[in-house]
C-alpha cells in the first residue's frame, strides 16, 4: 500500500493513477450510457445533449469530486495524517436508468400521443427530468439529517451485503462476461490486474495504467477501434467549449412535475440516501471514517447543481472506496477525475474518447472492484453473520438476473411487437422459468429488500427475535405502499408500482413472518 507522509498533504501520489483509471473509467462508461439513452431512446437533439446536459454533468462531477477531496484533506489536517482516501463520486447509474424509462420517456410518449411535435415533447421530457433530479437532490439533503436512526437500526452486515449483491452482479459478473466476449484482449488485461492488484507485484508502471496501455495496443491491433472516417469527423466537429448555464426557467416550467412523479422520485431518493450510507460505511470499514451527514450533504448539493444547470441525472457516492484505497489512491484520484470528466464534458471530448478507447480496454478493472466489494462484505463483518450476507447478495443477483432476462426478451421480440404483458409470464412458465414473477418482485426496491432481509437474518442469528419481527413489520408497511416488491408491466419493461395497497400480497406474507418471529421470541424467553 502506498501512503503519503503524515507531516504534509500530498495532492497526488503514484497510487492515484490507478485510482483515477478505475474511477474515471466508471464515470466514462456511465456518461456514455447517458449520451446513448438521451440520443437513442429519448430523441434529444445533439444541441441539448452537448450544449446543456453534458456541461451540467461535468460541473456536478467536478464540484463533487473536488468537495470530497477537500473533505479528506481537511480531516487529515485535523488528525495530523494524510493517509485518507477521498470518497469516490459520479453520476448515479441506477437513477439514470430510472429517470429515463420511468419519467422522461413516459412524459414524451404521452405528449406525442396528445399531438405535440416530437421536438417539443423532447423538451417537455427534459424539463420533467430536471425536476426529478432536483427532487432527488432535495431528498438526499433531507436524508442527511436522518442518518443516525438509520445507522442505529441497520447492521453493518446489511449495508455491505446489499452493496455486495450489486457489485457481484452488475460489476463483477456483468463485466466478466465482457472479458470473455473478447478473451484475447480481456484475459490479457485481467492478468495484469490480478498480478498487480492482488499479487502486489511492483512493476515500473502502475498496474492500472499498464493494463490500459496493453488493452489499447491489443484493441488497435485486433481492429476493435472505430475506423469510420465520417464518425471521426463528426466527433472532431463537436469539439469546442460549452460551459454550463442556469436553467431556472426550465425548472420553473416543470414545477408541476415534482408531485406528479413523486412515486418515482421518492423511492429513488431513498435508494440514493441508503446507497450513500452504505458506501460511507464501506469506507469506514476500510479505515476511513467520514462524517455521514456531511458526506450526504455534499452528495445532495452535487445533484442539485446538476439539476439547476440542466442535467437530468443525479450524482452519488460510488462503491469502490476500499479498492482504490488498497491501490494507494488518496486525494489526487478524486480531484483529477473531477477535472478530467469536467473538461471532457465542457470541451465535447466524449465523442472522440468513445471512438479511441473501446470499452473492453478497462472492463477488467471494474471486475476487480466487484471482487473487492463482495469480499469486503465477508471480511469486515462477524463470521457468524455470513448466512445473512449471502441472503443479501442473493437479492442483488436477482436484480441482475431480472435485467438480463428482460434484455433477452426485448432482443428476442425485436420487430415483433410489444413483448411485455401477462403473456410473457405464461411463456416463461412454459419454458421452465417458473420464478419470473418473484424475480421481478425482488428487483423492485431490491437494495431496500436486501438490507431488510439481511437485517432480519442477523437478528435471528443473534436471537433478537423482537428486532427481527420489527424488521418484518417495516417490510410489510413498505410493501403495502409499493416501495418494495410491487411491480407492473409498462409498454417496454417492468416498473415499480407505488400506491395504496398495491403490495398487499407481500404485506400479508411479511405480517405472517412477524407473527412467527414474535412467537419465537416468546418461546425463546420461556426456555431457560
Amino acid at each position: 500500500m502506498i501512503t503519503a507522509p503524515s507531516s504534509s498533504p500530498r495532492w497526488f501520489l503514484r497510487g492515484d493513477i490507478d485510482g483515477f483509471l478505475g474511477l474515471g473509467l466508471d464515470s466514462f462508461i456511465t456518461i456514455l450510457l447517458a449520451i446513448g439513452l438521451c440520443r437513442g431512446v429519448l430523441g434529444f437533439p445533439d444541441e441539448l445533449i452537448t450544449g446543456t446536459i453534458l456541461p451540467a454533468i461535468g460541473a456536478s462531477v467536478l464540484v463533487g469530486n473536488g468537495a470530497y477531496a477537500l473533505q479528506a484533506w481537511w480531516l487529515g489536517r485535523q488528525e495530523g495524517s494524510y493517509h485518507r482516501t477521498a470518497l469516490p463520486y459520479g453520476v448515479n447509474t441506477i437513477s439514470l436508468l430510472a429517470y429515463v424509462f420511468l419519467v422522461m420517456l413516459p412524459v414524451k410518449a404521452v405528449a406525442m400521443g396528445d399531438g405535440m411535435a416530437e421536438a417539443d415533447a423532447a423538451q417537455l421530457a427534459w424539463r420533467a427530468g430536471l425536476m426529478a433530479c432536483l427532487g432527488s437532490g432535495l431528498l438526499e439533503v433531507a436524508g442527511a439529517f436522518l442518518v443516525a436512526p438509520l445507522q442505529r437500526w441497520l447492521p453493518r452486515s446489511a449495508l455491505l451485503a446489499s452493496l455486495a449483491g450489486i457489485a457481484m452482479g452488475f460489476l463483477g459478473l456483468g463485466f466478466l462476461l465482457q472479458v470473455y466476449e473478447k478473451p484475447v484482449l480481456g484475459l490479457a488485461v485481467l492478468a495484469v490486474v490480478l498480478i498487480t492488484y492482488f499479487g502486489q507485484v511492483r512493476l515500473p508502471l502502475p498496474g492500472g495504467l499498464l493494463a490500459v496501455l496493453l488493452g489499447l495496443a491489443l484493441a488497435w491491433s485486433m481492429g476493435l477501434v472505430e475506423d469510420d472516417p465520417l464518425r471521426w469527423q463528426q466527433a472532431r466537429d463537436g469539439f469546442g467549449l460549452q460551459l454550463p448555464h442556469l436553467q431556472l426557467g426550465a425548472l420553473w416550467q416543470a414545477r408541476a412535475e415534482l408531485l406528479r412523479w413523486m412515486g418515482v422520485i421518492l423511492p429513488m431518493g431513498l435508494f440514493n440516501v441508503l446507497g450513500s450510507i452504505q458506501n460511507v460505511e464501506s469506507a469506514a470499514a476500510a479505515g476511513d471514517d467520514y462524517p455521514v451527514r456531511n458526506s450526504l450533504l455534499i452528495n445532495g448539493a452535487g445533484t442539485m447543481v446538476a439539476a439547476v444547470l440542466g442535467s437530468c441525472f443525479p450524482t452519488t457516492i460510488y462503491i469502490g472506496h476500499p479498492s482504490w484505497k488498497a491501490l494507494g489512491a488518496r486525494l489526487g484520484y478524486s480531484w483529477i477525475n473531477g477535472l478530467a470528466i469536467g473538461l471532457s464534458c465542457f470541451l465535447g471530448l466524449f465523442a472522440l474518447i468513445s471512438l479511441a478507447v473501446p470499452i473492453q480496454v478497462g472492463v477488467a478493472i471494474i471486475v476487480y472492484v466487484g471482487i473487492v466489494i463482495t469480499a469486503q462484505s465477508f471480511q469486515v463483518t462477524p463470521g457468524h453473520h455470513a448466512p445473512a450476507v449471502v441472503l443479501g447478495i442473493m437479492v442483488g443477483l436477482a436484480s441482475w438476473g431480472a435485467f438480463l432476462l428482460k434484455a433477452g426478451v426485448k432482443a428476442g421480440a425485436a420487430g415483433l411487437g410489444q413483448p411485455f404483458g401477462d403473456g410473457l409470464l405464461e411463456g416463461l412458465q412454459q419454458v421452465g422459468v417458473a420464478g419470473a414473477r418473484g424475480l421481478f418482485s425482488l428487483e423492485q426496491g431490491g437494495i431496500i429488500t436486501a438490507m431488510l432481509l439481511t437485517s432480519l437474518l442477523v437478528y435471528v442469528i443473534e436471537q433478537r427475535f423482537l428486532a427481527a419481527a420489527a424488521v418484518a413489520a417495516v417490510s410489510a408497511v413498505l410493501a403495502w405502499f409499493g416501495v418494495i416488491h410491487a411491480w407492473r408491466f409498462t409498454p417496454g419493461d417492468t416498473a415499480l408500482h407505488v400506491g395504496w395497497g398495491v403490495g398487499a400480497e407481500w404485506t400479508y406474507a411479511y405480517g405472517i413472518m412477524a407473527l412467527l418471529l414474535l412467537a419465537a421470541s416468546q418461546f425463546h424467553r420461556s426456555r431457560p
